[in-house]
């Protein structure tokens, strides 16, 4: 009898612990902290348009481009970002170079609604040729053609330069403008120094304007600037028009000048089709001075920097159609 008593009381006393049991807590198990995001990214990106314009000029000769860029970036923290990158455009430049390649670096800090981006940008033109003319004959090098063209347009071989930059974006809901600035003790490698200041301003849909049912986005943007130029060097010399000799032997006063823009954007995705008008205040003999076209034209009206008087169409007004596409390894994630 008393094994059956202590059989019983052992029976529920098993139970009740058992249930005890699973009425407590289950702690949970330790699960290790997700580690911190890489402060390191990725862009990068590549375009087709049908002219590659530069403040106004066109750098492909009024003929279709190909670019493609590469841009590693640091996040310091979210306000401070560093950035270098490679860029790389097809060209149809004065001394046949065989494209342009950029190289180019900084910093972007932003203080909440305020963006600013400094940095410095080398613009590298391999491959070029020399060409020259008589008047300029005493500043040729060996390697150049002394001839030069019936325009007695100049270029060298060599025309890289690099410029010192700062802009600043300020948001303010759908809308963003500032400033930009640009400056190169040698512009295109003439001799003379260069400063561009521009105003520009975007405005962005907000998500309940976009087209086709929300899918794409579009954008209106446009800008006007101001480019100043010094005096070049010797190579680029000449004698004033009507004169047996004159002040410019020794480099020509670059034409300063005005250009703008003005385009309208779509955004699908990854890629932006944005279509552009752009022109410069700059006449065609003046244009011919500054870029030395080799397609240049006789029949303007000489003056004291182009006295041969030949026209070039690289600063007329052009419509730039550029479909472009835009990734960072960030949004592959």
């Amino acid at each position: 009898m008393k094994k059956v008593v202590l059989s019983v009381v052992a029976a529920l006393a098993i139970s009740a612990t058992s249930a005890f049991a699973a009425d407590m807590p289950v702690k949970a198990a330790k699960v290790a902290p997700a580690p911190p995001p890489s402060p390191w990214d990725l862009a990068f990106g590549s375009a087709l348009m049908n002219d590659y314009v530069f403040r106004g000029i066109t750098q492909s000769g009024h003929h279709p481009s190909v670019a493609a860029y590469f841009e590693p970036r640091y996040n310091i923290n979210d306000s401070w970002q560093l950035y270098a990158g490679i860029s790389g455009e097809s060209i149809k430049f004065a001394n046949n170079a065989a494209a342009e390649i950029d190289f180019y670096g900084g910093v972007r800090p932003t203080f909440g609604p305020l963006a600013l981006d400094i940095g410095i940008w080398e613009y590298w033109y391999p491959g070029g040729s020399c060409y020259g003319t008589n008047f300029a004959a005493m500043a040729l090098p060996s390697d150049c053609n002394p001839f030069g063209l019936i325009s007695q347009n100049v270029v060298k071989k060599d025309v890289s330069f690099f410029e010192v930059y700062l802009k600043a974006t300020y948001t303010l809901g759908d809308f963003a403008f500032g400033p930009t600035f640009y400056y190169t003790p040698n512009y295109a490698n003439t001799g003379a120094d260069g400063e561009y200041l521009s105003g520009i301003a975007k405005y962005t849909a907000p998500s309940s304007m976009a087209l086709f049912n929300g899918a794409v986005g579009w954008y209106v943007s446009g800008e006007f600037g101001r480019q100043w130029l010094g005096t070049s060097d010797a190579f680029y010399g000449v004698v004033p028009a009507g004169a047996a000799t004159g002040p410019f032997l020794l480099g020509i006063p670059e034409p300063d000048y005005n250009t703008w823009n003005i385009g309208l954007g779509f955004t699908w995705k990854v890629f932006t089709l944005d279509l552009r008008y752009t022109d410069t205040d700059l006449s065609k003999t003046a244009c011919s001075a500054l870029t030395s076209d080799p397609g240049a034209t006789l029949g303007g009206t000489p003056t004291s920097i182009n006295p041969a008087g030949s026209r070039s169409n690289w600063c007329s007004p052009s419509f730039v159609a550029k479909l472009s596409a835009d990734l960072t390894l960030g949004s592959l994630k």
